[in-house]
């Protein structure tokens, strides 16, 4: 289950050869073993008016908590852009020491544009490293000129750098807050079963195929559109560092 709401082309592919065989479980299997008779229908009707709305609103919740999500890794790449794009600036009041804590941060900020473009696992992992190890060089190059110069200029540069690194773990955690497993299960069957119950009370042989085609089809792309917004790196829908980029460009070509 996590491998296929990790990669949503799993998950379209899973859903598009297994929502149909559902539809056409109802169609044909339960259709012939127990057929729907008229007395029936009105019932039946209710019953899948309710399940078919249910489905809409939890697609709908879905996708509402992948947006904001999605929007929330947005904010969060920008806060981190103007909070180094900050430090930088800042880092002049340090004197002797600004073009050490300058060129730190610039290799902080080429880490951190690739951690928003890395796909790969092998790569991302040498990304958190190397990014562990930036941070504790930056947080030594402001700390120490602070504690030899206590005053409001140093902690003013002190501050900056806290922010740098307060906004790469709410970037992370962003990345990692993820629509839950349960939610998915839930959802999944719900669909399952709406799409039986299609195939169940479709009449004629012609209404019968177009629903068995129409509905898994909807689903299934409702669905990996969640589970593609809600993947930060395996959908196509994905955050850019645009405003990383421009600020590394900024500084690699100041004035």
């Amino acid at each position: 289950m996590t491998l296929l709401i990790q990669h949503p082309a799993f998950l379209f592919v899973a859903l598009i050869v297994c929502l149909p065989l559902a539809a056409a479980l109802g169609a044909v299997v339960l259709h012939r073993r127990a057929p729907l008779s008229e007395e029936a229908r009105e019932n039946y009707n209710v019953v899948q008016g309710a399940t078919l709305t249910l489905l809409a609103l939890l697609i709908g919740f879905t996708l509402s908590m992948a947006v904001s999500r999605y929007d929330q890794r947005k904010n969060y790449e920008e806060e981190e852009a103007n909070a180094i794009g900050t430090e930088y600036l800042r880092a002049d009041l340090l004197g002797a020491d600004a073009a050490k804590t300058k060129a730190l941060l610039a290799r902080y900020l080429e880490a951190r544009v690739e951690y928003y473009q890395t796909r790969d696992p092998a790569t991302l992992a040498a990304n958190n490293r190397s990014t562990a190890e930036l941070q504790t060089q930056l947080w030594d190059s402001v700390r120490q000129p602070a504690a030899t110069q206590p005053n409001p200029v140093t902690a003013l540069v002190v501050a900056g750098m806290n922010d740098v690194l307060n906004t790469q773990g709410y970037t992370q955690a962003a990345w990692l807050n993820r629509i839950p497993v349960a939610a998915w299960i839930l959802m999944l069957v719900i669909a399952f079963f709406s799409n039986v119950m299609q195939g169940y009370g479709a009449r004629g042989k012609g209404g019968r195929r177009v629903l068995m085609f129409v509905l898994p089809v909807t689903v299934s792309l409702s669905l990996t559109l969640i589970a593609d917004i809600d993947s930060p790196r395996a959908g196509l829908i994905r955050v850019a560092p645009l405003n990383l980029l421009s600020l590394q460009q900024s500084i690699q070509t100041p004035g």
